[in-house]
């Protein structure tokens, strides 16, 4: 009986321990200002009690003994820079200037339609931009179709004879012709070509690979996890 009352008195210390109450764990015991008694329990100690119960403490987060605690890492920044939308907007900015055809500048009387796209481009910093439509038409990134569009794409028509700036809900930025202004108008017909000259506000470019095999992996976790051989 005096081996059973022993161990049932370690438990009930035990479970004293681990019992929830508030807590304070503190790296360094604190005194208390006048007895010099401590107070608190550090995360070693704790730990400890939890070790005796057969309970891991380093997956509940806490130090032990000869450790640190290592603070989370703070989180990610997303890249500054233009994007699609400071695209348009930076586009926006020339509505009702008038088109003239070769402008590239406010200096030449107005612009044409890869006039506005270069010179929209040049206020968001971006350079080394062809100078015809035909000739934008290869820069950035193929777009499959007008569904798949983002603002500040660039939309192509007639083979390279025209260019606009996609801005969103079927409407488009471009200079249209001699005797017009730069407006901002509906998507009269299908691209020839829409190309992804800037990202989205926030993305980050994510491989096609590298997706696939993200996905693989978490179907196989959770097959794993339901018993399932996957």
């Amino acid at each position: 009986m005096t081996g059973i009352a022993a161990v049932q008195a370690r438990m009930s210390e035990l479970g004293r321990l681990v019992a929830p109450q508030p807590v304070v764990r503190t790296a360094t015991p604190a005194v208390a200002p006048t007895t010099g008694a401590t107070t608190g329990t550090s995360d070693a100690t704790f730990a400890s009690a939890l070790a005796a119960l057969g309970v891991d403490a380093g997956s509940l987060g806490l130090a032990t003994a000869g450790t640190a605690a290592v603070p989370a890492p703070a989180p990610a920044t997303p890249a500054s820079g233009p994007t699609g939308a400071s695209l348009v907007e930076a586009a926006r900015k020339y509505v009702g200037t008038p088109y003239v055809w070769g402008g590239e500048s406010l200096a030449e009387g107005g612009l044409d339609c890869s006039g506005l796209v270069l010179r929209a481009l040049a206020d968001l910093g971006v350079t080394d931009v062809p100078r015809t439509a035909r000739q934008q038409m290869g820069m950035g990134t193929p777009v499959a179709s007008l569904d798949d569009a983002r603002p500040g794409d660039l939309l192509v028509f007639g083979g390279g004879t025209h260019i606009g700036i996609y801005a969103g809900d079927g409407r488009m930025v471009d200079a249209p012709k001699p005797g017009k202004d730069v407006t901002v108008r509906d998507v009269y017909t299908t691209p020839t070509a829409i190309r992804r000259v800037l990202p989205a506000e926030g993305a980050a470019p994510v491989s096609a690979t590298t997706t696939a095999q993200g996905a693989a992996a978490d179907a196989a976790a959770f097959a794993r996890l339901a018993g399932v051989t996957a």
